[in-house]
């Protein structure tokens, strides 16, 4: 599948950029993904976006508190960071302190460098992939996206892919229901289990913040949080 844009909705696009504003003043693009065990990092030059493309995954663990800067730093050195022009982190559901973790790296850099940050669940970045596997004939119906959790019940996002006006960009992905947890017994079709692939996904998030980039699109960095759908105090 060519890039696909995640959207929750139908948000209108506007331009953030002036007449006379250098939108390649600050030409690096950052994508974070740490809702699993791995951590994703994906950078982007937009004076060069075909050949300036790298990506990298880290088994981290446990250990993102220590290691996430310097794994960033690998593929972006700390020195160029003031040229971000704009980031964009997966938001979960995924294990509670790795994906606070980057959320709040990604939100302290949009505000300090006064830069916009796309916010993406992971289910509605894996949602193309899992997509492949439906009939044909329900491709572009809605689907759930389902994550057993031990202890916990299930948590499950609504999904729909419909073709793109962008020719560009081939597929959108509209999310229906952010992922929440489902009421006990509560049975949800046609249901996808959910599936991690980093490395595919942090590549796909960095696509639709170029995308969103490309477009002028708002994105706040303020409207960015974590997803945390078995909080007993919400998302927040």
């Amino acid at each position: 599948m060519d890039a696909i844009k995640a959207r929750r909705g139908n948000p209108k696009m506007t331009s953030h950029y002036g007449q006379s504003e250098d939108r390649y003043s600050s030409p690096f693009l950052l994508a974070l993904h740490s809702s699993s065990e791995q951590l994703g990092v994906a950078v982007m030059d937009i004076r060069d976006p075909l050949d300036s493309k790298s990506s990298a995954t880290f088994q981290v663990g446990r250990e993102l508190s220590k290691n996430l800067l310097s794994c960033v730093e690998e593929l972006l050195p700390i020195s160029l960071w003031k040229q971000l022009g704009r980031l964009a982190v997966a938001t979960g559901p995924g294990g509670f302190t790795g994906t606070r973790l980057t959320v709040v790296m990604a939100r302290t850099l949009a505000q300090q460098l006064d830069c916009q940050l796309d916010g993406i669940s992971s289910f509605a970045l894996m949602a193309p992939r899992l997509a492949l596997s439906l009939p044909l004939e329900k491709v572009l119906q809605p689907f759930w996206i389902v994550q057993a959790l031990n202890r916990r019940g299930t948590i499950g996002g609504l999904y729909q892919l419909q073709l793109s006006q962008d020719l560009s960009c081939g597929y959108e992905v509209l999310e229906l229901e952010v992922p929440h947890l489902l009421p006990l017994g509560y049975g949800v079709s046609p249901a996808l289990v959910a599936n991690d692939d980093v490395a595919s996904d942090v590549e796909q998030l960095l696509e639709l913040s170029a995308l969103a980039h490309r477009t002028g699109h708002n994105a706040s960095w303020n409207l960015t949080l974590p997803l945390y759908p078995t909080s007993p105090v919400g998302n927040h």
